[in-house]
């Protein structure tokens, strides 16, 4: 429009302002005017799920393997220090950026800093959570510094220059194995040929939201609401009602983490419920378990596994 003339842009962009926000996946209309041929009609549509639209899966995976991979997510999960070193700004942009959306419907709530520059290299310092991305050059610097308890993640050589060495231990271990198997599979699913192929994105968004809803898909159950319409997570309840062992000692130390209480809190706080991908996903799980079982029974590989059917359930 502005190559037709600048003029006509003011108009049209009055008439987006003034057009209700749209819900998630709703549409807008909005009218404009050309000269000579009359007023035209633009519809413009609000993504149902637009987390994705700028995260790049493709450079994490072809930086870290998935075993490696799997040990920074469960760092994040326990809000650890992570550091990524890199050779090109690009490289780290996009792994720091790739590895937040996986805790998808969690939120990295501390320092996150995907590319750091080398007149700041202190704050790696810091005594509390971060995500930090640093270029090679800074490495010398790096192992001067007093530096305790990170996991340094050297994503040129996919290895850990420094680590804490109970990374493979934090998540539970069936799920964790079900999680790596399916990203083993990653570019098989997103070609699947039976079907309409799958971007690889969805495909790995999906694995890692049904790793979730394994373990917190059931947590609707024990939102009570009170007298005055307010909502609690009944924490031990929810906790206690998970039958595996190794689920609840993730759950008793992941339900400490600022992540975990962000997300429940969101939740509390709604009158009517958060609906996103993560929401549809647990409703869909709760939905298939046994009455009376609210548990994770691993059905993470029959759930995934089946070659992702509910991905085309679109």
């Amino acid at each position: 429009i502005r190559g037709i003339s600048p003029a006509l842009v003011q108009p049209l962009m009055r008439s987006v302002m003034e057009a209700p926000f749209p819900a998630l996946g709703r549409t807008i209309t909005v009218k404009n005017f050309l000269p000579g041929s009359g007023t035209e009609v633009i519809e413009l549509r609000r993504p149902l799920d637009s987390r994705l639209e700028h995260v790049d899966f493709e450079s994490l995976f072809s930086s870290l393997s998935i075993r490696h991979l799997s040990r920074v997510f469960a760092s994040l999960l326990l809000e650890r220090r992570v550091i990524f070193i890199a050779d090109k700004l690009s490289t780290l942009s996009k792994c720091c950026h790739a590895m937040v959306a996986l805790l998808y419907p969690f939120t990295w709530q501390h320092t996150y800093i995907p590319v750091l520059p080398p007149s700041m290299i202190d704050i790696v310092c810091s005594p509390t959570p971060f995500l930090i991305g640093l270029l090679t050059s800074s490495l010398p610097r790096l192992k001067e510094l007093p530096v305790e308890e990170v996991l340094v993640v050297d994503l040129v050589n996919n290895r850990f220059l420094r680590q804490m060495e109970d990374e493979d231990s934090i998540l539970p271990r069936k799920l964790q194995a079900a999680l790596e198997h399916i990203l083993e599979q990653r570019n098989e699913l997103a070609s699947d040929k039976e079907e309409k192929s799958s971007p690889l994105n969805e495909v790995v968004s999906e694995a890692f939201v049904r790793f979730f809803v394994e373990i917190m898909g059931h947590y609707s159950l024990f939102l009570t609401s009170s007298e005055r319409e307010e909502r609690t997570l009944q924490r031990e309840a929810f906790r206690k009602s998970v039958s595996s062992k190794s689920l609840r000692r993730f759950l008793e130390v992941f339900m400490e983490t600022q992540m975990f209480g962000g997300f429940i809190q969101e939740r509390e706080l709604r009158k009517q419920g958060v609906k996103g991908l993560f929401e549809v996903r647990a409703q869909e799980y709760l939905e298939t378990l046994p009455s009376g079982e609210q548990s994770g029974v691993n059905k993470f590989l029959k759930g995934l596994g089946s070659k992702m059917k509910f991905l085309h359930k679109k």
